[in-house]
């Protein structure tokens, strides 16, 4: 032979040679078999020792010669990887037979040439044959290499990809044909209302036409399941019209996305009052998100908020959101020592506009200008009535209520498997507001964001939460870090804790019940201060149990917690940290 097709070629090769030689021997048995071996030799070895090959021969002189030893020995030679080709000779001699096993030396490796490989190195694939230029070919040596590189490859994700063929020149030329596996297509099945579109562009990592990579694939599932949209979304890999090619196929399961909800109130001042609100986060099955919220009737401000999010304006994925506003709600201030300061009525009425874009797989970018005014309407209870017309409360009016305009840098690393339910992976986001645009007030807030989550096995997680804030010039009341309630410190009143800075942190070990239900043990501290310097001594803490359900209308979370002020529950919509 001169060539091979890779080891494995190789050896099959042999195996024919050797079964012509098998035949040979059984023909020649009366001459050969029984009879004493009366030498063995080697010829036809240059580069390789015949001492080499003479330590994995069993057979020895006055040994009685078989056609298994014969067998053996050839094969022994065969696998130490430096022949094509090995046959063995007989000489009859007076007092029996000579042995004379005849190998054919592979040639020498002079270089090597790699076809196929885009995703690895022809380099990186080179680096990886250990035999040495100038030496001669050992095929056993170049068969664990192809498993080495095809391990590699599998490493990277690339599990499709192998070594399709091995061939080695009489010049000394050792090809490698790599075929790293093609993805074909890919198919989506169970989305009725959602555009298939919509769930194909998340998935921008698997390229059709390009090597397939199983970790692109599942980071892909994670996407496609954080868009919130559906219950359950699988993949499966179906084999392609090419050889060593597939075809992805995406199984999902929608769930609600919309939500609609109708309510009412009384109160003496307003009288009878009434709420909608509406919203579908998935508008249409085209992926935008709409929410519009709409208090009517009475006496009463008729409050509203609309908010609109496009999350794919182009092939960039530049994202759109934007929100108007007009709401009074019911606020409370509370002392240092956490007595009620005052409960007022205080009206905010603006607009956000937000552009994003993403930069790489888990860093997303935004801007956001904001153009936001607060008044205060009206005094319920309290020690200070900051409508009384007094000099010091009109100065704290005038210092705290008014036209914000600012801009907002933000970016968010995002590495969750589950932005609902996260257990594993970390997000950290990191925001800086600029006011100060024609606005009232002129400030700057920086804002940090840190959350990790590590998997416990069998759904129980440890999930961790820091957040820390700093601001300086003249930032209103409205604007300030505020710590306490269910978001930050449980086992306080909500926002309790106000200043131009801010230090919390919160962990949290989340556990299964039953389905749709999980229960937590969770530790938080906290506070927020006025002044210079974090005063790290004056950290509020508290413990506590809480119950997380999966409804119909969204996540809902029930905690209790005990603090230095006693225990409080907390009761609130949406998904934990």
């Amino acid at each position: 032979m001169k060539a091979f097709k890779g080891s494995k070629y190789v050896l099959f090769a042999a195996i024919i040679s050797f079964s012509l030689v098998f035949a040979v021997l059984q023909a020649s048995a009366v001459d050969i078999t029984g009879k004493t071996a009366t030498a063995i030799q080697v010829t036809g070895s240059n580069q390789v020792a015949e001492s080499t090959i003479m330590g994995v021969v069993q057979l020895k002189p006055g040994d009685t010669i078989t056609a298994d030893k014969i067998k053996q020995d050839l094969q022994s030679i065969y696998d130490l990887g430096y022949f094509f080709d090995v046959v063995a000779n007989f000489s009859e001699v007076p007092e029996g037979i000579k042995v004379i096993y005849t190998v054919m030396e592979n040639p020498q490796l002079n270089d090597v040439v790699v076809q196929g490989a885009t995703k690895v190195s022809a380099d990186k694939i080179k680096g990886m044959i250990t035999v040495n230029k100038g030496s001669i070919v050992n095929t056993r040596t170049v068969d664990t290499n192809i498993r080495s590189i095809e391990q590699y490859y599998h490493d990277q994700g690339y599990i499709l990809a192998k070594v399709s063929d091995v061939s080695m020149s009489p010049g000394g030329v050792l090809t490698l044909t790599v075929n790293e596996g093609r993805l074909e297509g890919i198919v989506v099945k169970g989305n009725e209302k959602t555009k298939t579109g919509v769930i194909t562009r998340e998935m921008t990592k698997l390229q059709v036409g390009q090597p397939f990579n199983v970790k692109d694939a599942q980071r892909s599932m994670q996407k496609v399941h954080n868009l919130g949209y559906f219950e359950d979304v699988n993949m499966k890999l179906n084999p392609g019209q090419e050889p060593n090619a597939v075809v992805v196929e995406t199984s999902v399961v929608e769930q609600k996305t919309g939500t609609f909800s109708i309510g009412g109130g009384y109160s003496e001042a307003d009288g009878m009052i009434g709420i909608i609100e509406l919203g579908d986060n998935n508008f249409r099955g085209t992926g935008d998100k709409v929410k519009l919220h709409w208090e009517f009737g009475g006496t009463s401000n008729k409050n509203y908020e609309v908010s609109y999010t496009r999350p794919w304006l182009d092939s960039k994925q530049t994202s759109l959101g934007f929100s108007v506003y007009n709401m009074t709600n019911r606020y409370s201030d509370y002392y240092d020592g956490g007595d009620l300061q005052s409960t007022y009525d205080k009206n905010r009425r603006g607009f956000d506009i937000t552009l994003g874009r993403p930069q790489g797989e888990y860093v997303q970018n935004y801007i956001t200008f904001k153009n936001r005014h607060d008044s205060h309407v009206e005094y319920v209870e309290g020690a200070e009535n900051y409508s009384d017309g007094t000099p010091q409360h009109q100065q704290y009016l005038d210092d705290n209520f008014g036209l914000t305009r600012s801009i907002t840098l933000t970016r968010v690393f995002d590495s969750r498997d589950n932005y609902m339910n996260p257990t594993e992976g970390r997000r950290v986001s990191l925001s800086s507001e600029f006011a100060g645009l024609g606005g009232d007030f002129k400030f700057n807030k920086y804002t940090l964001d840190a959350r990790q989550y590590r998997s416990l096995g069998h759904d129980h997680v440890l999930a961790a939460r820091v957040m820390a804030g700093y601001a300086d010039g003249n930032m209103p009341e409205a604007g300030k870090f505020a710590v306490g309630g269910p978001d930050t410190l449980r086992g306080y009143k909500d926002d309790e804790y106000k200043g131009d800075k801010m230090l919390a942190a919160s962990v949290e070990y989340r556990f299964p019940l039953v389905s749709k239900v999980q229960g937590a043990f969770f530790t938080d501290i906290g506070n927020a201060w006025d002044g210079e310097g974090y005063k790290l001594d004056d950290l509020k803490g508290s413990v506590g149990v809480g119950i997380r359900l999966v409804t119909p209308i969204g996540p809902v979370r029930i905690d209790y917690a005990k603090g230095s002020e006693g225990g409080r529950a907390h009761f609130s919509f949406g998904g934990q940290f």
